[in-house]
């Protein structure tokens, strides 16, 4: 009896893991197939043929802008973008010199003198809660939040305040910015909005509460797409929460674009692609558009691609479930972040 109830539990462990196997498999596989046909260069030049001009030419004066992570890459194209577009725009970076040399750049290439340097690095929850209590001090209200500043690493890594590097910053960090940015956004109501930079990589991942990795053979690629499904599903809360508060919450996808981070953390996949991935300004298209576009024409909550609503899961992935766990997330973010205070 023994014996044939083991060969039983066996059994059954068996085809739950082969049903895993195949489901990761199937995941991944409409992924890149999905990206090959869309995430491209050669899918915005595609898809940029319904773009409309006129939508990109807003002038923003004086509405308030932070970016994290806007010292290179897609962070830098979109300060550079609202820069432009008459906007104060505070560049959130991690590396004082590299920040510096970046709102130079971007002071003499747009002639906009309103660009100002914030040293924070996201990863520290008590240096985002510093950073967020001395800008609150300037008292002016927060038009906009993008949170662009994201890192994908390949090899486990723990910050001092004991959290895994990655996850520090993609989601922690961004959700820490985000809640303590709140009071400020409120001030710039009706009209506050929240930009946050996800990942096509999220296609690959359903939400899962274990959100420090705790598996023994730690795989960046796969924490990545996880950070940025609870992004994802982040911004759907969000949007419920505050929906009576006048702030509004997007995440958008920039496509598979050639920066910084993407040829220092993927390499093989950098140079796979060489020539055909998009520039970072592509990749900062949307974030713009959807900076700049009548609240009405948007749907807080929702994931946008190439100025357009774009699904949040791909067909038959079983991934569309698991953001019922977002509650109980947003619990141990609380206490995270209380805990690292």
């Amino acid at each position: 009896m023994i014996t044939a109830t083991l060969h039983f539990q066996i059994h059954i462990s068996s085809i739950i893991a082969l049903q895993m196997f195949l489901l990761k498999t199937w995941r991944s596989t409409a992924f890149g197939v999905y990206g090959y046909l869309n995430f491209t260069k050669t899918g915005f030049l595609e898809h940029s043929k319904h773009f409309k001009p006129e939508d990109m030419q807003t002038r923003i004066e004086g509405k308030n802008c932070v970016v994290t992570g806007a010292n290179s890459g897609i962070g830098y194209a979109t300060a550079e973008g609202l820069a432009s577009r008459g906007a104060n725009v505070y560049m959130v970076c991690r590396n004082k010199e590299r920040g510096e040399a970046a709102l130079s750049k971007i002071r003499s290439t747009t002639g906009n003198q309103n660009v100002h340097l914030e040293v924070c690095d996201l990863s520290s929850v008590s240096e985002v809660k510093s950073f967020a209590s001395k800008f609150a001090s300037k008292e002016v209200p927060v038009h906009l939040l993008v949170n662009n500043a994201g890192l994908l690493e390949n090899k486990r890594i723990t910050t001092s305040e004991g959290f895994e590097l990655t996850f520090a910053v993609n989601v922690l960090g961004t959700f820490a910015i985000t809640e303590s940015m709140v009071p400020l956004l409120e001030k710039a109501a009706p009209d506050a909005r929240v930009i946050t930079v996800s990942s096509g990589g999220m296609y690959t991942a359903p939400l899962s509460t274990d959100l420090q990795f705790s598996d023994e053979k730690f795989d960046g690629v796969e924490q990545y797409a996880r950070n940025k499904r609870i992004q994802v599903a982040l911004t759907e809360k969000w949007a419920e929460i505050y929906k009576d508060r006048g702030i509004s919450f997007y995440s958008m996808h920039p496509g598979w674009a050639e920066t910084p981070g993407v040829a220092k953390s993927l390499p093989s996949f950098s140079k796979s692609f060489s020539g055909k991935l998009r520039t970072s300004e592509q990749g900062a298209d949307t974030v713009i558009w959807l900076a700049l576009q009548p609240k009405e024409k948007l749907v807080s909550g929702e994931f946008y691609f190439d100025r357009a609503q774009a699904p949040k899961h791909l067909k038959f992935a079983a991934t569309s479930g698991s953001h019922a766990l977002i509650d109980s997330i947003i619990s141990n973010l609380h206490a995270m972040s209380t805990l690292s205070s």
